[in-house]
């Protein structure tokens, strides 16, 4: 027992990170592992360490973090707690773009905590800044022997999007990998630390029901939606950049698809799941070898009411072009071409500023036959289950049974598993769990390069054919459930979106 509270992770390590003073820091970073202090789940021999350009002192930087904790009313902050914290939670000001002196200060530093604190010179660099910095730092890094991995382990923590293209996120790919090996760097996607994302894999293999039926004998179509409610945030400069490809599809909903798709891993060890993910991602069919090749619609949000409120449009947002062409919304038919997936459409729609805010997963079976006994029921709903990722989690299955009485008739009924219900939310957040399995050494949650590769060949594919010729960006009330002609899109297959 230390400063009062049980410590149950045995991993020694000083968390290091670069843009401390940026909105992730003070929104995700500090509040998880505030959290995982007050659970106990950090070791003993544990400590931050706090960079930024802002010359200011640690307890000044302490209260800022304090503050701005206390003002996201997120949780309530225990005092005796947060004191302890700062014990182990330090400031150094560091100009990350610099080559020199600061870094051989931070680098001193570090080694007067290990030798207070033994923590064995093991340390984690989470790279908290815009993706132009990483390959800089990382270099830096190397060159002043801060990422030696010989006796410890050094290992860094990047943020999406990893590059803007394939052909930048190989560029950068090559300066990390020439400053530390594959195995030490820990590319997040978020998305990786949610739980029904990490279900997917126990409900898919570990139930004979689903995984005897998971190909496209038994299943019409794969449908992963994932909607938000808000709009770009203060974030023009990067989402003018990014936009909704580059937002989401390249990443988060490429991961949900490459688990969904994914052949049975010999074992759960990291490289096992990553090896069946690259596959599928390997499998996709790209949209420049698609004869019909504008199976895919983009659009962006114009002015409208959300929850009874007024919004303005994307191109009324601070720092945003009024000419700007960034799609806020995509709608998509992807194929993933191998056995089990061979005709299969997987319906993927994405946006800002739409109804509301949903991520799900949903599988629809085939309908019966219609001929003999089945006639009488080739109009009834087809099997539908979905996984619901958030903003509740859980699993919702569809299926048919006979209504109550002398008639026999069928209704449509439903099993639903309420995840957030059974656990009142007491599963760990996704940061918090991200900075565990790093530390842990649990790259399973993480993305390989070789996933980023061809999650980037495919929306590259798609940029390809927007850049090619004439394509409209549909323009979308704030508030609706995107452009008509998402709608359309789906129909003209002769089915429909899942609601």
């Amino acid at each position: 027992m230390k400063d009062g509270l049980e410590m149950i992770n045995d991993v020694p390590c000083l968390f290091v990170i670069f843009g401390g003073t940026g909105d992730l820091t003070k929104k995700k970073l500090i509040p998880s592992l505030y959290r995982l202090y007050k659970s106990g789940e950090l070791s003993y021999d544990f400590a931050i360490v706090s960079t930024g350009r802002s010359t200011i002192s640690q307890s000044a930087y302490q209260n800022r973090m304090k503050e701005d904790m206390l003002a996201s009313a997120v949780e309530d902050l225990d005092e005796a707690v947060w004191n302890s914290f700062c014990s182990r939670f330090y400031y150094i000001t560091v100009d990350l773009s610099a080559d020199g002196e600061d870094y051989t200060r931070l680098n001193d530093f570090l080694d007067e905590l290990d030798n207070i604190l033994h923590t064995n010179g093991n340390r984690i660099f989470y790279l908290a800044v815009a993706p132009e910095f990483f390959g800089h730092i990382t270099t830096t890094l190397h060159r002043h022997g801060m990422l030696e991995n010989s006796v410890s382990w050094q290992r860094i923590m990047v943020e999406k999007p990893f590059g803007t293209s394939l052909d930048m996120a190989k560029t950068l790919n090559s300066e990390m990998l020439h400053a530390l090996p594959e195995e030490n760097i820990f590319r997040i996607d978020h998305y990786l630390g949610k739980e029904m994302v990490q279900n997917i894999i126990a409900i898919r293999f570990s139930n004979l029901i689903f995984e005897s039926l998971w190909n496209h004998q038994y299943i019409d179509n794969i449908q992963i939606i994932s909607t938000e409610s808000i709009g770009i945030e203060n974030r023009a400069n990067y989402y003018e950049k990014a936009g909704i490809l580059k937002d989401m599809l390249q990443n988060h909903i490429l991961q949900m698809l490459s688990l969904i798709c994914m052949e049975a891993p010999i074992d759960l060890r990291p490289e096992s799941i990553r090896d069946e993910k690259v596959k599928v991602l390997k499998s996709l069919r790209l949209c420049t070898d698609d004869p019909c090749n504008s199976c895919f619609v983009t659009g962006q949000y114009g002015k409208g009411s959300i929850g009874g409120h007024e919004v303005i449009g994307y191109t009324e947002e601070e720092h945003v072009s009024p000419e700007s062409t960034t799609p806020t919304f995509v709608a998509l038919k992807a194929h993933v071409d191998n056995f089990r997936w061979g005709g299969v459409p997987i319906y993927i729609r994405a946006g800002k500023r739409l109804d509301k805010r949903v991520s799900e997963i949903v599988i629809q079976f085939k309908k019966l036959p219609g001929t003999g006994l089945f006639k009488e029921f080739a109009n009834t709903a087809p099997n539908v289950l979905v996984i619901r990722i958030q903003p509740s989690e859980g699993v919702y299955f569809h299926f048919n049974a006979k209504k109550p009485g002398i008639r026999f008739d069928i209704e449509e009924v439903a099993m639903d598993y309420c995840q957030t219900c059974k656990f009142l939310n007491n599963s760990l957040d996704t940061y918090e769990r991200l900075i565990l399995e790093a530390i842990r050494n649990n790259s399973a949650s993480f993305t390989r390069w070789d996933e980023l590769e061809y999650s980037w060949k495919y929306v590259d594919s798609i940029e390809k054919v927007l850049a090619g010729r004439e394509f409209e960006n549909h323009s979308y009330m704030s508030g609706s459930r995107g452009p008509d002609a998402a709608e359309a899109l789906i129909e003209s297959d002769g089915r429909k979106w899942w609601r």
